[in-house]
């Protein structure tokens, strides 16, 4: 079982004494079976509680506010621990567990690009990408390569944001995602101003201009009578343009509700002794339901809502089946000083390997599955070809008397739409 990197001494008694829990194992070797860490599930990106905390102190910490959406992501931590656990070797899921689960395995996407979509910028980004894949053995996506491209939300390479320790967590789930089911997608990372939808819409409207197969967006926020008027943003026919359904449970987000978009809902993914070899139900944090402005698409025939209704498909999301993701851009350097106030829940950022999910972690699966598609995108091709996706038909996500808009089952449900990827055939 993976453990976090030794602190010194008097770091480990200051441990004891705030009763924090050390396990004491080695770390998890590459291509080993994914192992739970014990302990609860944390928020990160830009709702990483030390936001909260420290966010007057940091000058790259940026809290959310009022006309700011919100990232989708959460992080597993050790027992007795408020923050995330970081371990210093590979944790959760890897790319092969990704590959074999969808069935993504030996398939190329002859270099069409993903691009993610997030806000503020991760001066590491590239370097601990290079990190992840050299890890996992997956070819280099580097700038001097032509792989990899960071610009900002004009699509110049800069000035770039300030930086934001939280929405870098955000950004490395989001490009080591890819890298997992998608090792030879091209990606392009834009970076906006500021977690506002005008800026995020703005660099959604780039990543199409400069050529994206498939933009993934993992954030958002409540519904409200305005959303409409910024639908414009989002609507790039041809393009696979996939948005995370929430963490937060039965509920509808924005811009998942756009009828746009490929609203992503959540699963819990499980290692079986089936034909498949995994198995999947409805993850408790993913969102759904049904909107309360946006019109219904012509595709979506279910009858509960006289709306658009979330989600569309889904994929892994749950933090305790999540990928391993390698990010070191932080508050307090690298030393195991730094590791334990990150596991005490009052430093920001992330100082090595993290087992992090969220919808989140499945709107960039679903965006690089449609980019391994390739072809001409409309957000109807998944209700067009239910039988290259895995119906999820177990678990729920909260109460609405026991409806398809909270619970799974046969055929469409809210929690994880029409299922997860069986393949490319249905993007």
């Amino acid at each position: 079982m993976p453990v976090p990197r030794k602190p010194r001494t008097l770091l480990a008694l200051a441990a004891a004494a705030l009763g924090v829990v050390a396990l004491v194992a080695a770390p998890s070797p590459v291509g080993a079976a994914p192992q739970p860490l014990l302990g609860g599930v944390v928020d990160l990106g830009c709702a990483n509680p030390a936001s909260r905390l420290l966010g007057k102190l940091l000058p790259a910490a940026h809290t959310s506010v009022a006309g700011q959406l919100t990232c989708f992501a959460k992080a597993r931590t050790f027992a007795g621990q408020a923050g995330p656990a970081i371990t210093s070797g590979p944790v959760g899921l890897k790319p092969a567990d990704i590959q074999s689960a969808y069935k993504l395995a030996g398939l190329s996407a002859s270099g069409r690009t993903v691009a993610i979509v997030d806000a503020y910028d991760d001066p590491k980004a590239e370097a601990d990408l290079a990190v992840y894949r050299k890890t996992f053995g997956l070819p280099p996506c580097t700038t001097a390569n032509g792989c990899f491209k960071k610009v900002n939300q004009a699509g110049a390479a800069g000035p770039l944001p300030a930086g934001d320790y939280g929405w870098a967590t955000e950004i490395t789930l989001d490009l080591d995602a890819v890298s997992a089911a998608c090792p030879s997608c091209s990606i392009l990372l834009v970076e906006a101003n500021s977690a506002s939808i005008d800026d995020l819409g703005t660099a959604v409207n780039t990543a199409a201009r400069l050529g994206a197969s498939a933009i993934s967006n993992s954030y958002g926020g409540s519904e409200d009578a305005t959303i409409t008027a910024t639908d414009h943003y989002y609507n790039h026919p041809g393009i696979a343009v996939t948005v995370s359904s929430g963490d937060s449970g039965y509920g509808v987000e924005y811009p998942a509700s756009s009828p746009y978009v490929t609203g992503v809902g959540g699963t819990t993914l499980t290692k079986a002794s089936n034909a498949r070899g995994w198995t999947e139900a409805a993850w408790s944090g993913a969102g759904s339901g049904c909107s309360a402005y946006e019109p219904k698409p012509s595709w979506q025939h279910d009858s509960g809502c006289a709306k658009r209704t979330v989600a569309d498909v889904s994929a892994d999301a749950d933090p305790n089946s999540g990928l391993g993701i390698y990010d070191t851009y932080n508050s307090c350097g690298s030393s195991g000083l730094c590791d334990f106030l990150i596991g005490l829940g009052v430093v920001q950022g992330l100082d090595g390997w993290a087992q992090v999910g969220g919808t989140s972690l499945a709107s960039p699966l679903v965006a690089s599955v449609a980019a391994l598609h390739g072809g001409s995108y409309s957000p109807s091709l998944p209700y067009a070809n239910t039988g290259s996706l895995f119906d999820v038909t177990t678990g729920s996500n909260g109460s609405c008397g026991g409806s398809y808009l909270c619970t799974a089952r046969a055929g469409y449900d809210g929690p994880t739409g029409l299922g997860t990827p069986n393949g490319t055939g249905a993007f």
